[in-house]
């Protein structure tokens, strides 16, 4: 009896999970994130009429070297629109101390990208993000970001019954 207990507390725990549009990840080889590397994501959202929340989720370990983050991510709409931004995020405190969740080397961040916002049209929407990282005076930026173990994309329904 108590093992049917658990299972249904975790069928309750899983689908309130419904806010979530999108969320996945994708490993990057050797923990290194190349400059030439854009992580892809697509997505189909049925609902086109509900705000939404969209994040970067970054996993890091201790070789990553910086206390900033600079990406480029694009939104390719399925109506052939497309916006690009160029995003900085900071990644450390003052004290070098990662900014991220987690307890051990390995530091996982909710970097938010746009708010409050829908899908106005049905079909596949292509989320791209590009590491744009420069040291000194290099404009051909860092050849390979060391220390980025995973990069993914989080989108959550905005939910208005709260």
């Amino acid at each position: 009896m108590r093992n049917i207990s658990i299972i249904i507390i975790l069928l309750i725990i899983t689908s309130c999970s419904d806010d979530f549009v999108l969320n996945t990840y994708r490993s990057m080889p050797n923990s290194e994130w190349h400059k030439d590397s854009i992580v892809s994501f697509e997505f189909n959202p049925i609902d086109t009429v509900s705000k939404n929340n969209i994040y970067i989720n970054l996993r890091n370990n201790n070789d990553y070297a910086y206390s900033n983050l600079f990406l480029i991510v694009a939104i390719d709409f399925p109506n052939n629109y497309k916006v690009v931004d160029t995003l900085e995020y900071e990644m450390a405190d003052v004290n070098g101390k990662f900014l991220g969740e987690g307890f051990t080397d390995l530091k996982e961040n909710k970097l938010e990208f746009k708010t409050n916002v829908n899908f106005p049209s049905t079909g596949t929407y292509k989320v791209s993000i590009q590491q744009a990282m420069r040291k000194g005076g290099d404009v051909d930026g860092i050849e390979a970001l060391e220390g980025v173990t995973d990069v993914g994309l989080q989108i959550e329904k905005i939910n208005t019954n709260d």
